[in-house]
């Protein structure tokens, strides 16, 4: 199961001790990021598409999707109290299946993140624009908010967005998340009274037919709206900033995973019971693709009378049940709440070319400190000027899809990281074991590639065409500066300026 050159763990901490960051988080703080990184998009934008694919049978969906995560999210505390470190996936598997491996997850880890950043950048876009034409009556001309592939020219405001949030992460990560904790506030607070308003009034015969494209539309469904959980695993890239890692990673995964599963059902049951889900369907009983001329011109045709034509499902879902106000309101606050998703997404960026950079995988410059912010400002301003770009110019469309492409890849590879491990060093201190590892990692692994395949075929050739420019990358540059293939690795020396030793690559 290993593939190339493996870096010991011990070595992987020896490197964190040399050049690490400063150790600032604690589990709340932690439990908010994850919070902040999964409550977003996916619960806000991507529930008209979840009924589009699924119908009621969303609801199935969101918990098939959580069950995947929710395993996953085991195995991920399990690596992440015992290589308290920057990387996420990539370490881990650098640590256990070698380095191409782990190199793969790094480039994969690009489309979740900075893809995703890129994508609530627009979608915030829509939201903050759709509201200022709401309450000024001004129609903002399409030019400006829309990229060229939509229309336009530039989405200005989503790329103002990304720059802020590139701003505060250099910063500094401490304040990045005490912002986040406010966010994340008003996100809940949103959702809490979108369940409160809405469940009372559901109307039982809107769940049925409750599947009405089959097992295969919930399948599309999950495969979609995984992305609504993706954000939890940004929570394993602050580990080397986690005070108390060994105990405070497992609570941050796992509580911010718990708390979000209950909201998600909580508001699908809310949405399908107040106005009802039920796909749109072709001339051949197959699913209008959302997006799709056909579906906007279909929903016009209707007059916007199911939830599968709204942008804004959640706040339409309150206007259509009698409370048009708190709808507006609730847009507004996901207006005001969506720049969290942004930031632990382009967070868990910077932290991956970080390591990747510290590994000698990438140019040296990208694991450069500020002397004063003590962030990893040069990557995380580079980062931030991609996703600006990437907003300004592209839309929203597939990229959920796309970003959930690479987060599978990822989960799988953890999971199976977690089961080799313990084989293969059975008898190292793991403050956090998984629970029944050799059926979880397994389920978890089967998981993911399930989701994988059920995922559009325009996705996966995407994300195998990523793959391959991936590994010409890495035989070009990673494979000769490598810092483990140039047989050097950091050791545990108290004086800081002392040169790494050389050290024989464990093949």
């Amino acid at each position: 199961m290993i593939f190339g050159r493996v870096k010991p763990l011990d070595a992987i901490l020896a490197t964190a001790a040399k050049k690490s960051l400063h150790r600032s988080l604690g589990p709340f703080q932690l439990t908010m990021l994850g919070i902040g990184g999964i409550i977003g998009t996916g619960i806000f934008v991507l529930t008209a598409e979840a009924a589009q694919k699924a119908g009621p049978g969303m609801m199935l969906s969101f918990v098939i999707a959580g069950f995947v995560c929710a395993v996953a999210a085991l195995c991920y505390a399990e690596m992440a109290a015992m290589v308290p470190v920057s990387g996420s996936a990539y370490t881990y598997s650098y640590a256990v299946m070698g380095e191409l491996v782990a190199w793969m997850v790094g480039w994969a880890l690009v489309l979740e993140y900075a893809i995703a950043a890129g994508a609530v950048s627009v979608g915030w876009s829509g939201y903050v624009v759709g509201l200022f034409q709401s309450l000024t009556g001004i129609t903002v001309p399409k030019e400006l908010v829309l990229g060229p592939i939509d229309g336009g020219i530039v989405n200005i405001p989503a790329a103002i967005i990304a720059l802020l949030v590139t701003w505060l992460l250099v910063l500094g990560t401490k304040e990045s998340a005490t912002v986040n904790a406010v966010l994340v506030g008003i996100k809940v607070a949103a959702l809490s009274l979108f369940v409160v308003l809405a469940l009372p009034v559901m109307n039982m015969n809107n769940f049925d037919p409750f599947a009405p494209l089959g097992f295969a539309g919930i399948s599309a469904a999950a495969a979609s709206i995984f992305f609504a959980y993706v954000g939890f695993d940004a929570v394993s890239t602050a580990a080397e900033e986690t005070k108390n890692p060994q105990r405070n990673m497992p609570i941050g995964l796992i509580g911010s995973l718990g708390i979000c599963t209950i909201f998600y059902m909580l508001v699908a049951a809310g949405v399908i019971g107040g106005v009802g889900a039920q796909p749109m369907l072709d001339a051949s009983g197959a699913a209008i693709p959302t997006g799709s001329p056909a579906l906007a011109q279909a929903c016009s045709a209707i007059g916007d009378a199911k939830v599968v034509c709204s942008k804004e499902a959640l706040a339409w879902t309150l206007r259509e049940i009698g409370y048009k106000e708190i709808g507006n309101l609730l847009g507004l606050a996901a207006g005001l709440a969506l720049p969290s998703v942004i930031l632990m997404m382009m967070f868990g960026q910077t932290r991956i070319f970080f390591v990747m950079s510290r590994d000698g995988l990438l140019p040296g410059v990208f694991s450069r400190i500020h002397p004063r912010f003590k962030t990893p400002h040069v990557v995380t301003v580079m980062t931030g000027i991609f996703v600006a770009i990437f907003a300004a110019l592209f839309p929203v469309g597939a990229l959920a899809d796309i970003s959930n492409s690479g987060t599978l890849f990822a989960f799988a590879a953890v999971s199976i990281a977690v089961l080799v491990l313990r084989r293969t060093d059975p008898n190292r201190s793991r403050p956090f074991r998984t629970p029944a590892v050799a059926l979880v990692a397994p389920i978890a692994t089967i998981g993911c590639i399930y989701l994988f395949f059920s995922l559009s075929r325009y996705t996966i050739t995407l994300f195998f065409s990523w793959a391959a420019v991936g590994l010409i990358v890495y035989f070009l540059y990673g494979y000769r500066k490598s810092n483990l293939g140039r047989g050097i690795v950091e050791t545990h020396e108290t004086d800081p300026d002392a040169p790494p030793q050389p050290v024989p690559p464990i093949e």
